[in-house]
């Protein structure tokens, strides 16, 4: 009921947002939502529905099966034989022709088979509960796939949001400065290159501004597809990159520790491992005998013309009970072949086991070092961000009060411009280090 209410919900949020021109969402909507509507996560729905369908396929191969089938043919030849005519009152010696068939036959006949024993049947019931549980594991690991991936396309379009709003800043103090710079060049008291300095870097900043419009276009693009929104749907975001940061600064995490038995992906693995156990299964199962057993009800009509849709049709019943044992004998060692090769796959799925646990322990601090990094370059962008805005307003008042020079200035400037856009990255950085933590955590989806 919870599923259906949580479907029911994405379907009238999805309604809502073709039907606005614009809609807002948090991140943690975004998550939500996505989880729902994207591409992936609808697909991985499907495939768990498939498996489910596959593993009723195969329980049903044990169950009773009916067929029914309706034979209609008619001689345009009749076969005749020679039988001698002494059978029939003619001369010894001589031979004459007969005809043992009937111009027109009809047979409708149903046949039950039921299969009592068939040792590769048991491990394909198996077989189907794993791969059913590979399915289910493998929508779990897209829905982390899915909010690491809306985290970092909602991240990117703050970036991008942040940075064209600190550009059109940074270009109104160049304008202003270039009109004041040009006013004082034209009462004689500095040289025309100080101007001409301000130009270049007020033209830089203007292509700057305009790169970052265009890549704040394609963020929102990105977003929409991780969505599984048309790329053209008009978003706005409610979370402020800011907020995100200083909510995904969490030291405790750096203690955590990780159940490798819990994660996703040696849940992955080990199911593959289980697998590869049923195939070498499978493969021995086949030197075992199968019994099946059937019964068959038939009708048949013959007559020299096509009477059998009426009453008088003579019809003729019969009736069949069987049973069958195939016994394999000798198979050239093939059979023997197949188990081998399903042994040596599965011992490289046990290797592969060995080699995910490992591989998870590395993620996990590799996760964590990246994260805690985050957090101190976070805190040093900080702080040198305030640095270079002091400097830059100093470096001003000395140039307009003539003890500094153009080039002091551009260059204090530059390092203000790195130091805000290396702030901005150091703030994503934090974001999406900690969605990759979440991930090699295991953390599951609703926290």
């Amino acid at each position: 009921m919870k599923k259906i209410l949580t479907l029911f919900i994405g379907i009238l949020f999805s309604i809502a947002i073709n039907a606005q021109e614009s809609t807002s969402l948090s991140l943690k909507q975004a998550i939500d939502f996505a989880l729902q509507n994207s591409y992936a996560s609808i697909n991985a729905d499907r495939d768990v529905a498939i498996a489910k369908k596959k593993k009723w396929e195969t329980t049903t191969i044990g169950l009773p099966q009916i067929d029914a089938k309706i034979d209609y043919t008619q001689w345009l030849k009749e076969q005749l034989i020679l039988i001698p005519a002494a059978f029939i009152g003619g001369a010894p010696g001589e031979f004459t022709e007969v005809s043992f068939v009937t111009k027109h036959n009809m047979n409708a006949t149903a046949t039950l088979n039921q299969l009592i024993f068939d040792g590769s049947y048991l491990v394909g019931l198996q077989s189907a509960k794993t791969y059913l549980k590979i399915s289910e594991n493998a929508k779990v690991k897209t829905e982390l796939g899915i909010r690491e991936a809306v985290i970092n396309a909602y991240g990117n379009v703050l970036v991008s949001e942040e940075s064209i709003l600190i550009i059109e800043k940074n270009l109104k103090t160049l304008e202003k400065n270039l009109e004041e710079t040009t006013q004082i060049f034209l009462n004689g008291f500095i040289e025309e290159e100080n101007v001409e300095q301000l130009k270049i870097t007020l033209s830089s900043v203007k292509s700057q501004l305009s790169k970052t419009k265009n890549l704040n276009l394609i963020a929102y693009k990105m977003l929409n597809i991780t969505l599984g929104l048309d790329i053209n749907t008009s978003i706005i975001l409610t979370d402020s990159l800011t907020n995100l940061t200083q909510e995904n600064i969490n030291l405790e995490l750096l203690s955590s520790d990780l159940t490798i038995e819990n994660h996703i992906d040696y849940k992955i693995a080990k199911n593959t491992e289980k697998a590869n156990e049923l195939f070498v299964k499978l493969e021995q199962s086949k030197a075992l005998p199968t019994l099946k057993s059937f019964v068959n009800f038939g009708y048949a009509g013959f007559g020299q013309s096509f009477d059998f849709m009426k009453k008088e049709q003579k019809w003729f019943d019969s009736s069949l009970l069987g049973v069958s044992l195939d016994i394999p004998i000798f198979s050239s060692l093939a059979r023997s072949s197949r188990t081998q090769q399903a042994k040596i796959e599965l011992e490289k799925a046990k290797t592969n086991l060995t080699e995910t646990e490992q591989k998870l322990s590395l993620l996990l601090a590799s996760a964590k070092t990246n994260y805690n990094f985050s957090i101190e370059e976070y805190e040093t962008s900080e702080q040198n961000l305030s640095l270079a805005e002091r400097i830059e307003k100093k470096q001003q008042i000395k140039f307009f009060e003539g003890i500094s020079t153009s080039f002091d200035l551009l260059e204090a400037q530059r390092q203000l411009y790195t130091m805000q856009q290396s702030y901005l990255q150091a703030m994503l950085n934090v974001i999406a280090n900690k969605a990759t933590l979440d991930n090699a955590l295991n953390t599951p989806i609703n926290n």
